[in-house]
C-alpha cells in the first residue's frame, strides 16, 4: 500500500507540473488528454496494489473478506480522486476538477472489475485500452456525441458521463469487495 500512495502522489504531482503549463489555460480542450492520462495510470497504481499473495486464507478466513477489500479499494481511490481534483484547476464547464474527479472514479471501477475478471497484476490494461481507444477515436462524429462510450472526454458537468462514471466505479467495487482479485498461477 505505502508504495502505491508514493505513486499516486507522483502522478498528482505530474499532473499538477502539466496542468500548471501557461498555454493550458489558453485553451481547455488542451487537458482532455490530462484528464484521460492521468486517471488511467492512478488506476493501474492502484489494479496493481489489489493482488493478493495468500488467496487460500482468503478462501478460508472466519470473518468475510469484503469489508477489508473495499477498505482497501476506498482507502486508495479517495485520496487519489482528489490529489489528481486539486492539480488541475478549472472551472466545472471546462475539463476540471469534476472531471478529473469522474475519470479517476469510472478507471477504478474499470480496473476492480479487470481485477475480478483477469486478476490484479493485469488489471491495468482494461482501463490503458479503454482510455487510449476513446481518446484515439474521440475525433470520430459518432463516437464524440455518444456519452456513453466517451464519458471520459466530456466536461465535468456532463450527467450522463457521471452516471457511467459512477456506475463503472459501483459495479467494479461491488465485484472486487464480493469476489475478490482473480488467483493467479496454479491452484494447489
Amino acid at each position: 500500500m505505502p508504495a502505491t500512495l508514493a505513486a499516486l502522489v507522483c502522478a498528482a504531482l505530474l499532473t499538477l507540473w502539466v496542468a500548471s503549463r501557461p498555454d493550458m489555460y489558453l485553451d481547455p480542450d488542451r487537458r482532455v488528454p490530462l484528464i484521460s492520462l492521468a486517471p488511467m495510470l492512478t488506476a493501474s497504481a492502484i489494479g496493481v496494489s489489489l493482488h493478493t499473495y495468500m488467496r487460500d486464507l482468503d478462501d478460508t478466513a472466519v470473518r468475510p473478506w469484503w469489508p477489508r477489500r473495499l477498505a482497501h479499494l476506498l482507502v486508495l481511490t479517495v485520496p487519489a480522486a482528489a490529489l489528481l481534483a486539486l492539480a488541475v484547476p478549472g472551472h466545472s464547464q471546462e475539463f476540471g476538477a469534476a472531471a478529473m474527479v469522474r475519470n479517476t472514479l469510472g478507471a477504478v471501477g474499470v480496473t476492480a472489475a479487470a481485477a475480478v475478471v483477469i486478476g490484479a497484476r493485469l488489471s491495468w490494461m482494461s482501463p490503458t485500452l479503454y482510455f487510449s481507444a476513446v481518446y484515439l477515436s474521440a475525433t470520430s462524429p459518432r463516437v464524440n456525441k455518444t456519452t456513453v462510450l466517451s464519458w471520459s472526454m466530456q466536461p465535468g458537468p456532463q450527467r450522463g458521463a457521471w452516471a457511467v462514471g459512477l456506475a463503472l466505479f459501483v459495479i467494479g467495487t461491488a465485484l472486487y469487495a464480493a469476489r475478490g482479485a482473480r488467483p493467479e498461477g496454479p491452484r494447489a
